[in-house]
């Protein structure tokens, strides 16, 4: 018989190993005009929602959780057509035949099929649901691409979100540099900024684009190999809540 010790050890394991594919990250809650808001930052560029009885996934990525544990989706909200962003085996597992999908041209396009899709262009904002309101805005490259004169993600073809849920406003960057257009986003309570090479910037300079954003928190995100403390680090001292969060 196993020492209970040692019972206690690999139970403790396969909890470990059970997380990398299981119900993902616990959520935050933050107050709004109409009730909480849950946030779950599931794994990389992927988060889930929870708000006056909607559950919305943004960017469903099957790698970094089991879909089918998680509740399904009302609405799910895409940036871009790259597979870690738009992935069909997570929408399989996550849409109903009632999930509304918004998302920027290109998947919107490969999307069709299901008729409850919205296409946002960047400049678009819609009222996606009661006290919901969805803003499209700009996420894309600078400088980097995968060979000289590309870029991983040219201005105008993904889309970042700003989600005003009853006056509480998240920002979620999607995949993109520190550009300009993130001086004219507004007030924002609650951030998401990548922080992984090589397709979108160092921990350094999402500090850059956080400083100018200013929201209130900030949760690094879509981090690679990234160390989302470098971030927390490099705010230290500022008005800027900064919540490190280890993501698959």
């Amino acid at each position: 018989m196993l020492n209970p010790v040692w019972l206690l050890a690999l139970a403790a394991v396969f909890g470990l190993l059970l997380s990398g594919t299981g119900a993902a990250q616990s959520p935050l809650t933050f107050k709004t005009a109409k009730g909480p808001l849950e946030v779950t930052p599931v794994g990389h560029g992927s988060l889930m929602f929870r708000f006056d009885g909607l559950t919305i996934h943004v960017d469903p990525y099957a790698r970094v959780a089991d879909y089918s544990k998680l509740p399904p989706a009302d609405q799910v909200w895409i940036t871009h057509n790259h597979p870690d962003h738009h992935d069909p085996t997570a929408l399989a597992r996550v849409a109903t035949v009632e999930t509304r999908f918004f998302a920027d041209p290109d998947t919107a396009k490969a999307l069709a099929g299901s008729g409850r899709v919205t296409t946002l262009r960047n400049g678009d904002r819609l009222d996606v649901a009661e006290n919901l309101r969805l803003e499209a805005v700009p996420a894309y490259n600078l400088v980097r691409g995968p060979r000289p004169g590309a870029l991983f993600h040219p201005k105008g073809w993904g889309n970042g979100y700003v989600a005003d849920f009853a006056g509480f406003r998240v920002y979620i960057a999607g995949d993109t540099e520190c550009i300009p257009e993130m001086g004219r986003l507004g007030p924002i309570d609650l951030a998401f900024l990548p922080i992984n090479l090589p397709y979108t910037m160092t921990p350094e300079e999402a500090v850059g684009c956080i400083k100018v954003i200013s929201p209130a928190v900030v949760i690094p995100y879509h981090q690679g190999d990234a160390d989302p403390n470098t971030v927390a680090q490099l705010l230290e001292g500022s008005e800027i809540e900064v919540r490190v969060l280890e993501l698959p």
